[in-house]
């Protein structure tokens, strides 16, 4: 809305070109770039419409309060999930299919290759997400009375049900394809979260995530073709978006996913006086992603190139202290539903840096 507003208030051809440009830029990058919009968009799409369903079918409970686990399988429970989420996600699969996918070629379907792509930040996030989706759908159905195993069986398969209806859209588009990795890391994420639920009975090893805000330039960058100017940060905000949200879900420059490890899960000794909540976590992240596969772009008629000198794309991997909130000892079921909210999110803390560059750095704070 912004390039339109700029446009109207700024009626100069060459303005008007800019910001077309500039919006044409936008969409078409957030396209590769959004997976986590994605997902957010159809996962809030959907507990809205399972909350609500829960919502009147558990007033209804004259035995249960609306966040007790029956002993065994509630119907009214069971069968308002099912309903929420199927209605839920073949409404925002449709949505996406005609909104999204309108305008671009359908093709027969079909797979590409896209491993390096975003120096494979797309994949973490497949693993991350899918993870999440398949343990909050397990939960949902321990809500109703499923048993733990049988539970856990369907989480993972709602998770992988889930990123996998991008996965057959993108696969009937001609302008992209499925891609085989994504299915691998979707794999990996729920069977991530089955496999422990399986061998274990709870999730000791967690995936996160964290964020914060890089600082990009604003140097003027000319234009290999002509004398036109930008800056990195024009690029990223075109590339990345500028809200809160967008920052912190798709900026593959400030966004690391993380394998978070709680210690005392696995110290056989009962009596230990290890802290059940302290984990140790390792992470990934990119930095000077600005294009899938290199840091070109274009801009209407005008060309950029980064320098890779200046500006090398790298990788990151990480290693530090944690919290698992699951553990931290509460009686009030309140502070329960929160810690296991705020579980998703890798805490700041002091953390070691070995990157792809062949360098070891120390962050006092890593977000």
């Amino acid at each position: 809305m912004s390039y339109f507003i700029k446009t109207k208030n700024n009626f100069h051809p060459e303005s008007i070109q800019k910001s077309a440009a500039k919006l044409a830029l936008h969409f078409e990058n957030a396209r590769r770039v959004s997976l986590f919009k994605f997902i957010i968009h159809r996962s809030s799409f959907i507990i809205l419409l399972t909350f609500f369903a829960l919502s009147s079918f558990a007033q209804r409970q004259d035995k249960l309060h609306f966040f007790e686990i029956p002993d065994t399988l509630n119907k009214a429970r069971f069968w308002a999930l099912n309903g929420s989420i199927a209605a839920g996600y073949t409404g925002t699969m449709a949505l996406l299919n005609v909104a999204w996918y309108k305008g671009y070629e359908r093709s027969s379907f079909h797979f590409f290759n896209d491993m390096g792509e975003w120096e494979d930040m797309d994949k973490a996030g497949h693993f991350f997400s899918t993870y999440f989706e398949s343990k909050w759908t397990s939960s949902l159905y321990r809500w109703t009375g499923v048993k733990e195993r049988k539970a856990a069986y369907m989480g993972a398969i709602g998770g992988f049900v889930f990123q996998g209806g991008i996965e057959v859209l993108d696969g009937f588009s001609e302008k992209w394809g499925a891609s085989a990795w994504d299915i691998v890391f979707n794999t990996a994420g729920a069977m991530t979260f089955l496999g422990q639920e399986l061998l274990w009975e709870e999730q000791r090893i967690s995936v996160k995530f964290s964020a914060h805000k890089p600082k990009y330039s604003t140097t003027p960058i000319q234009a290999n073709n002509s004398m036109a100017t930008t800056t990195i940060r024009e690029r990223a905000d075109a590339l990345y978006g500028t809200s809160l949200a967008e920052i912190a879900l798709k900026d593959y420059n400030g966004l690391t996913i993380w394998v978070s490890g709680n210690i005392s899960a696995f110290i056989r000794k009962e009596d230990h006086k290890f802290p059940k909540w302290l984990n140790l976590a390792v992470g990934y992240s990119a930095e000077n992603v600005y294009g899938g596969f290199g840091n070109g772009w274009s801009v209407g008629e005008n060309n950029y190139r980064l320098s890779d000198e200046l500006y090398p794309r790298y990788r990151q991997f990480l290693l530090a202290p944690d919290v698992d909130f699951t553990r931290i000892p509460t009686k009030s079921k309140g502070l329960k539903i929160l810690f296991g909210i705020l579980n998703i999110i890798k805490i700041p803390a002091p953390a070691l840096e070995v990157n792809s560059l062949g360098k070891l750095k120390f962050h006092p704070v890593y977000f």
